[in-house]
């Protein structure tokens, strides 16, 4: 699990490790104890964030006209072609 600093709790990262899953989440500054974490795979989440930054300028995208999953899902496959391609 991929995570910003805010998530940094020892107990939220107790639990992600009884489920199996490797939390890649920084230490906060002030935390007494800094942890390791992997810091080129943490870097992969500023690309997706930056992915859903850019397809939120596309209102039927934001503000979600489609009721239907399969329409929505489908506008932003088209929005990420359209992204792609530019």
């Amino acid at each position: 699990m991929v995570a910003d600093k805010a998530y940094d709790a020892d107990a939220l990262i107790a639990h992600i490790r009884e489920m199996g899953a490797v939390a890649v989440i920084p230490p906060r500054t002030n935390r007494p104890e800094q942890r390791s974490f992997d810091k080129h795979q943490h870097k992969h989440r500023d690309l997706i964030e930056r992915f859903f930054l850019r397809i939120k300028h596309f209102r039927r995208i934001a503000t979600r006209y489609d009721k239907l999953a399969e329409r929505f899902s489908s506008f932003i496959a088209i929005v990420a072609a359209f992204l792609w391609l530019a």
